[in-house]
């Protein structure tokens, strides 16, 4: 699937406690769904990122990305929807995002501009237990910032996938951003990103702030 063919982008918020934590959120009991246009999505593939730069700090947020291969249908195994992984980048602009949340207003300034789902590349699904137990990591110009694993999330790939398939619907082409570890951080000018599965690169990219 390349970045033309996806549909509906879903984004979960807060599924990893200790992220929840750093930025003083409290911790969900249910899944906190948002969503991101499909404008968002640019590959991980060694590019240059250009960011807004006047709006205050842009903050880098690796997640595990799935994507569905099978339309969701109420009862079915969710393994059977899920036909790869990537990861990927949600990135927030954290000061709107302060703003926007003081005044009840939703995310969408914060989260959904342009660029904002930097995305690598896909790689087979590994099962449940294996994608558990794989660490992945992001280094900061080779130094690492994020460090996680999903068996660390608050709400499991399974629950994520019957949560937004019930209340959203969840189609062939539509792809779920599962939350970021802690260790999230402002970007700077020129940074370079790398995404690490098991320990291999699967997107890079840089960023320029405009």
């Amino acid at each position: 699937m390349s970045t033309n063919n996806i549909r509906n982008i879903y984004c979960i918020g807060r599924n990893y406690r200790l992220h929840a934590l750093e930025l003083g959120n409290e911790v969900p009991d249910e899944p906190l769904v948002f969503t991101k246009p499909t404008h968002a999505v640019v590959p991980m593939d060694g590019n240059m990122v250009p960011l807004p730069g006047n709006v205050g700090e842009v903050h880098f947020e690796l997640e595990i990305v799935l994507r569905i291969g099978r339309a969701y249908e109420s009862g079915m195994d969710t393994e059977q929807c899920i036909d790869g992984i990537a990861l990927g980048l949600d990135l927030t602009l954290r000061d709107v995002q302060s703003k926007l949340k003081a005044k009840g207003q939703p995310w969408l300034a914060a989260k959904g501009f342009k660029g904002s789902a930097p995305l690598g590349e896909w790689l087979p699904y590994p099962g449940a237990a294996v994608l558990a137990e794989t660490e992945f990591m992001l280094l900061r110009n080779g130094v690492e910032a994020q460090r996680g694993k999903a068996a660390d999330m608050l709400f499991s790939v399974a629950e994520l996938i019957q949560y937004v398939g019930e209340h959203y619907g969840l189609g062939e082409g539509d792809i779920i951003y599962t939350g970021t570890p802690a260790g999230v951080a402002a970007l700077h000018e020129g940074d370079l990103l790398q995404a690490l599965w098991a320990d291999k690169t699967v997107g890079s990219c840089s960023v320029t702030l405009v």
